[in-house]
This record gives C-alpha cells, sequence and structure tokens, in this order.
C-alpha cells in the first residue's frame, strides 16, 4: 500500500482523500492541519488528524504528502520545505512562476534525496499533456486554450487574501466569438484580453475598502491585470446560495496543417466539463502520487512535471492489462 499524507484540508484536501477511498493500492495515514485538530472531521475512520507542527513525525511513515494549499503564498513555501522531508505533490497553478517555483523545489528535492512533482491538475497537468501530444503530432500549427465557464480555486483564493475580504468566488469565462473562431481553422491571433473574461463575487467585511478591494484585484498580476474584470460585492447569504459549487473545464485546441504544401488543415480539440474543480484536481493529483511513488522506488529524485511521468506509472494495472484493454 502507498501511503498518502494530507496537508492541508481544504476543497481540495476533501477531495484527495474521495479520491484515495476509490484506489485499491493507497492508505491515508494522515492530515495536517493549521486549525485545531479536535475541530476538523474527516471521512476516514481510520486516519489521524494532526496539526502541522506534528508533521515531521510522520516522515518513516508517509510515502507521499500531498500538498493542498494555495498557489499564491503557500505553496511557493511548502513545496520546497516539506520536499526537504518526504517526497511531495502538488498542483501549483501560477503559470508564470513555474520555472521559478521548479528550481526551488528541485534543490530541496535532491538535496534530501527526495521526489517532487509540481503543478499535477488539469491546467497545468492534462491540459499541459494535451499541448505536447498535439504539438508533436502537428508541428506546423497554432495552440489555443480557454478555461471555464467556471470557478478557479487559484483565482477565487487570491482574491480572499486580500484585505477585508471575507469570501470570494471567482468565474473564468471563455469569450464565445474567440472560441468559434479557432475552432474554423482560422488560426486567428487573440491577445489575452479577447480570449476570456472574469467575474468575480466577493463577500466584504463590513466596514471595508470595497474601492480599494476592487482596485486590488483588476490590478493583480498574473490573476486579473491582463482580463477585462467585472467585480460583483454580495451577501454572505447570496453567496451561498447561488455560489457554493465549483464547476469548471475548458478546452485545449490546436490547429495545424499537413502535406507537402500544407495543403491540409486539422483541429485537435481536447475538452473538460466538471462538476467539481477540486474534486477533479484531486483525481489527477492521487494517480500521480501513484507515479512518485513507482519512479521513487526506482531512484529518481528532484522536481518533476507531468511531462516526465511515462502514463503507464498513473494506473493501477500491469502492462499485459493496459495493453489488453487500453492500447
Amino acid at each position: 500500500m502507498i501511503r498518502i499524507g494530507i496537508l492541508g484540508y481544504g476543497n481540495l484536501g476533501r477531495g484527495i482523500e474521495c479520491a484515495i477511498k476509490h484506489t485499491k493500492d493507497m492508505k491515508l495515514v494522515a492530515v495536517f492541519t493549521r486549525r485545531d485538530p479536535s475541530t476538523v472531521k474527516i471521512l476516514t475512520s481510520d486516519a489521524k488528524v494532526e496539526n502541522i507542527e506534528n508533521v515531521l513525525e510522520y516522515k518513516d511513515d508517509i510515502d507521499v504528502m500531498i500538498l493542498c494549499g494555495g498557489s499564491a503564498t503557500d505553496l511557493p513555501k511548502q513545496t520546497p520545505e516539506y520536499a526537504k522531508y518526504f517526497n511531495v505533490v502538488d498542483s501549483f497553478d501560477t503559470h508564470a512562476n513555474i520555472p521559478e517555483h521548479f528550481e526551488k523545489v528541485d534543490d530541496a528535492a535532491k538535496a534530501s534525496h527526495h521526489f517532487g512533482l509540481i503543478s499535477a491538475g488539469w491546467d497545468p497537468g492534462m491540459f499541459s499533456l494535451n499541448r505536447v501530444y498535439a504539438n508533436a503530432v502537428l508541428p506546423t500549427g497554432a495552440d489555443y486554450t480557454f478555461w471555464g465557464k467556471g470557478v478557479s480555486q487559484g483565482h477565487s483564493d487570491a482574491i480572499r487574501r486580500i484585505e477585508g475580504v471575507v469570501d470570494a468566488r471567482q468565474y473564468t469565462v471563455p469569450v464565445e466569438a474567440a472560441l468559434e473562431a479557432v475552432r474554423s481553422g482560422s488560426n486567428p491571433e487573440l491577445t489575452t484580453r479577447q480570449k476570456h473574461t472574469r467575474e468575480c463575487y466577493v463577500v466584504a467585511k463590513e466596514g471595508a475598502d470595497k474601492a480599494r478591494i476592487e482596485n486590488e484585484i483588476n490590478t493583480m498580476p498574473n490573476y486579473f491585470a491582463d482580463y477585462d474584470t467585472t467585480v460583483h460585492f454580495i451577501s454572505m447569504e447570496e453567496m451561498k446560495k447561488n455560489h457554493s459549487k465549483l464547476p469548471h473545464g475548458g478546452f485545449v485546441i490546436r490547429t495545424g496543417k499537413t502535406g507537402w504544401d500544407n495543403e491540409n488543415n486539422h483541429v485537435i480539440e481536447y475538452s473538460l466539463k466538471l462538476d467539481s474543480n477540486p474534486e477533479f484536481t484531486a483525481s489527477v493529483i492521487v494517480a500521480y502520487s501513484r507515479a512518485v511513488y513507482r519512479m521513487r522506488k526506482e531512484g529518481k529524485i528532484g522536481a518533476h512535471t507531468v511531462f516526465d511521468v511515462p502514463p503507464a506509472y498513473l494506473l493501477d494495472m500491469s502492462a499485459e492489462e493496459m495493453r489488453a484493454h487500453l492500447l
């Protein structure tokens, strides 16, 4: 059995726990939280709940530690730190900062002889793989990625970090005209702003400066500064009634040409429609945790991404079973 630890028990952490339930080769050992452990109720009866301060007591009892913090402030510190003591997986999704994050995790994991897999999820993650496959098959072409409509966990978390914000949901919305132009094979040149809009629903503390909060959202680099963003201030009651679920999805499209004179056009499209963003992300992470365990057993150390993982390492199936049923 692959022994799993979960660090952080929010939406993603709960999704990880649910995904582990449906595996045959994994066991949840413990959940680590910054909260009082007595206030955290988990679903797995034989797993422990521990304060994060006790995490190092489990160095020899956990094969893979799954880090469920946010990309804005948690993971940039947590992943390099815990890679000193555990094999780790995170879902770091600030695309612009992935190279820097990779280097920090790589240094820490190599120094401690551990394995760190970063940016596992659906984007980065599954969408990243589809971009690679499509580029390999159609080297002459153009890539397009559309997200939504759906709630972005990372962007919502970034808003919640703003002073004066009680709760927030951010919806990423594809611009339909841009999506159809890409599907037509016309290879449009689209700016970031032309492809998506962002809608933010924010519950502010009583007396908070809403104009300042809105300005901080609109000018936040890597998250909102490059998009047409609309901010709605709502009550907590409206948030719970209308924005309690976490749907998401999106499209990865590559248009390309083949033939001696590039006379034939092709469109590759991969899409996701998700009832629960965190639960689907968790399912991807759990599959890659299996790969982390196997690759570390082979002696591999340092930081890696989904690009470095053989597909066969993700499944709890033998090579013979995969050839018979999936090839």
